[in-house]
Formats: structure tokens, C-alpha cells, sequence
């Protein structure tokens, strides 16, 4: 059996998928993570169905890192998937910049090229890279396909890509790049199977997780986006601040004395519902919680949510379609109701019973605006993306 490898890798943890491949047709076979791998590592590893292949706890304080890990993950499926042939690895990258429009084998000139731009995405960048190096180090020969986050965001006009600011800083590559770009292409791939007007058409894709954007897609295509030059713009998230006045960094410089790391830290892992709640980033504990702070991120969160709506609309010179995706997105009813409620005036109708049962389709019948939930698989689209490269 020949198989594909899709790795994530973040700072602490490895998430990794398997698919097979059978006459050009992927089909998943396996899913797990590695969590904590720098400080009490944990494995665990199901099969398609969500049937618990194993688990596995390290002692505390033993590290792993990314080179243990990786080395641990191939032994581990190895020693599971005997006689599979793993013809190549898939790797999400956070950031493509201004060169990288479509996915890319990895060559050491890659590697030169993506580490350069690390200061544009320092939280993701070099975790990324770091299974990049530990796989090419311990099976040199293996082919390794990087899939750029930034990747599906490159069809949007320059007006939509600028900062106002002088040419010396846009020169260097400060603009509005996009994130999460694997989902939308995804969306976008199967909309049709769906709804082939709004396929067609002009619709909005709701990427609401614990990392939350929103996308406008215009025939496929991506035309803005909420997130900018960094994946912490726009929407309020999980932990991220999302969009804020500039005046708000210059403040907490001055005023709070906070330096750049802890500035960094604030936006990234202290704000969002965390931030405001006080109490959770996640969305299931906020929705079930009584405290008011609860409900203040919840209707902040829906808030900016219904701002950005009117603003990509505008970005797209009218709506077709809107497609609610990822964890929040896919699962959370009441946001759901809530932010379609907010959009009503954009011609948004709402079957509260299909919204309820999770869609698919969660408008009425006589909605101008259609309204859909769709499942995102992010690691088959990068399998896709591998298996396309390796048939070139």
C-alpha cells in the first residue's frame, strides 16, 4: 500500500494524517498528534473511524523536541504499517510570503528562503521548518511537498494587499498576505458539490476556530481577507486580540512599559475570549458558562464577526453565499443563529431547525443569501496537493 504523510507542526506538538493512495484516489487511513513534546510528551493515534489505535505518556520532564518526535512518528508507523510504501511527506507552512503562490517540493534553497521569512511569522515559522529538518535528516532521500497557508490568498487584487504606509516599509514586504488559505481552498474545491451558484458566485467562508478568519471568494478565488500581515488581524480568536488601533501597541510601549515579547505574548496567548472572559478560549466552555464575562466575548466575538460580513460584502460587490467552517464554525449553533440574526439585512434567513441538526444547508428556502456548514479537511488538502507533485 502506498501512503502520504501530512505533518503540522507547531511549537509543542506534531499533528500528523495518513492517507493511502490507490490509482491517483487518496483515502484516510490514520490521525494522531504528539502534544507537549517539550515538556511531558503525549501520542495518541486513531484510525479513521475514531477507534483508539494507542496512547502513549512520556514521564514528566522528559523532553522530546521535534527531532525525538519525528523519530518516535516514523518508527511508530513503521512498526504499525507494515509493507505501506510512504512516498512522500505534506507539511503546512504558516507563511509563504510575496514568492511562494503554490505549493513547492522542499530543497535546501526552500529551506534558505522560508527561514527568511521566520520575522513574519515567528510563532509558526521555524516549528514548521524544525520537522522540515528532522525528517530531511533522517531520510534524506524522502520527498517533502510544502503547502503555504498564504498560498490560495495570492489571487487578491494589490489594492486589497496594501498598507498605507511609505514604499520603503511596503518594499520589504509588509502587506496583507491572508492565512488559513488551505481551508478556503478546500471550501472552495467541494462548494460545488453543494451549491454551484454560489460556487460560481460570491460567497463568504467563516474559518471560526480557535484561530478565527473570514474570506471572501469570488469564483473561487480568494478577493480579502480578515487576516493581514500577521495571523493575529481581524477576528477576535481563541487567545489572539484580533484587529486593534496601532495607538494600542504605542500605548502599552509607553505607558505599560511592556517591550516587544511581552507585547507579543498579550496579543497572542492573553487576549481573544481568554482575554476578555477571563474564564476560558473555548468557545463550548463559554457557551455553557452563566458568568456575564462569558457572554461579553461571545457577543464581542459575533460582533466583529457581523462587521467584517458587511465589509467583505462590500469587498465583493454583493453575497451569494455564506459557509460557516472549522471547530466553532462547524459545531457551535448559537454563534451560528447569532451572527446569521446580525446578517439579516444582507438577506439572511435562517432554518433554525437545520441549524440545529449542523446543516448542511441552515437558510430557508426563500433566503436571498444561502447558508451552509461544511466540514474543512485541511490535511487532505495538502495530501491532495503532495499527491499532485509527486505525479509531476
Amino acid at each position: 500500500m502506498d501512503v502520504i504523510l501530512v505533518i503540522n507542526a507547531g511549537s509543542s506538538s506534531i499533528k500528523f494524517s495518513v492517507f493511502s493512495v490507490a490509482a491517483g484516489t487518496l483515502a484516510p487511513v490514520t490521525s494522531g498528534k504528539l502534544e507537549e513534546i517539550y515538556t511531558h510528551p503525549y501520542f495518541q493515534a486513531r484510525r479513521q473511524n475514531g477507534e483508539l489505535i494507542e496512547e502513549k505518556r512520556w514521564s514528566l520532564g522528559e523532553r522530546l523536541g521535534h527531532d525525538a518526535a519525528i523519530s518516535f512518528l516514523f518508527g511508530w508507523l513503521s512498526e504499525h504499517a507494515q509493507g505501506a510504501n510512504l512516498l512522500a511527506v505534506g507539511h503546512r507552512i504558516v507563511h509563504g510570503g510575496s514568492g511562494y503562490t503554490a505549493p513547492v517540493r522542499i530543497t535546501a534553497a526552500v529551506i534558505s528562503q522560508l527561514e527568511a521569512l521566520i520575522p513574519l511569522a515567528p510563532l509558526h515559522q521555524p516549528h514548521n521548518l524544525a520537522a522540515i529538518r528532522a525528517i530531511s535528516a533522517q531520510h534524506a532521500k524522502l520527498p517533502q511537498i510544502a503547502c503555504f497557508d498564504t498560498a490560495f490568498h495570492h489571487t487578491q487584487p494589490d489594492i486589497a494587499t496594501r498598507f498605507a504606509l511609505p514604499p520603503e516599509i511596503t518594499g520589504r514586504g509588509v502587506r496583507r498576505y491572508g492565512f488559513h488559505g488551505l481551508s478556503y481552498e478546500y471550501i472552495a474545491r467541494v462548494l460545488p458539490d453543494y451549491d454551484a451558484r454560489a460556487a460560481q458566485g460570491k460567497t463568504i467562508v467563516l474559518h471560526l476556530g480557535n484561530g478565527a478568519s473570514m474570506a471572501a471568494i469570488a469564483n473561487g478565488q480568494s478577493i480579502a481577507s480578515t487576516m493581514g500581515f500577521t495571523a493575529v488581524e481581524g477576528l477576535p480568536m481563541g487567545t489572539r486580540s484580533g484587529s486593534l488601533d496601532p495607538g494600542v501597541v504605542l500605548w502599552m510601549m509607553a505607558e505599560a512599559h511592556m517591550d516587544a515579547s511581552a507585547i507579543q505574548t498579550m496579543l497572542y496567548q492573553h487576549s481573544g475570549l481568554l482575554g476578555v472572559s477571563g474564564i476560558s478560549s473555548d468557545m463550548r466552555t463559554l457557551l455553557e458558562s452563566t458568568d456575564p464575562r462569558a457572554a461579553e466575548a461571545i457577543d464581542l466575538f459575533c460582533y466583529r464577526i457581523s462587521r467584517e460580513l458587511g465589509s467583505l460584502a462590500a469587498a465583493l460587490g454583493g453575497l451569494d453565499a455564506l459557509v460557516f467552517t472549522a471547530g466553532i464554525g462547524e459545531r457551535a449553533a448559537p454563534v451560528r443563529e447569532r451572527v446569521c440574526l446580525l446578517a439579516e439585512w444582507l438577506g439572511v434567513a435562517l432554518d433554525t431547525e437545520a441549524n440545529a441538526k449542523h446543516g448542511p444547508h441552515i437558510s430557508t428556502a426563500d433566503s436571498a443569501v444561502k447558508v451552509w456548514v461544511i466540514p474543512t479537511d485541511e490535511e487532505l488538502m495538502i495530501a491532495l496537493h503532495t499527491l499532485h507533485h509527486l505525479d509531476n
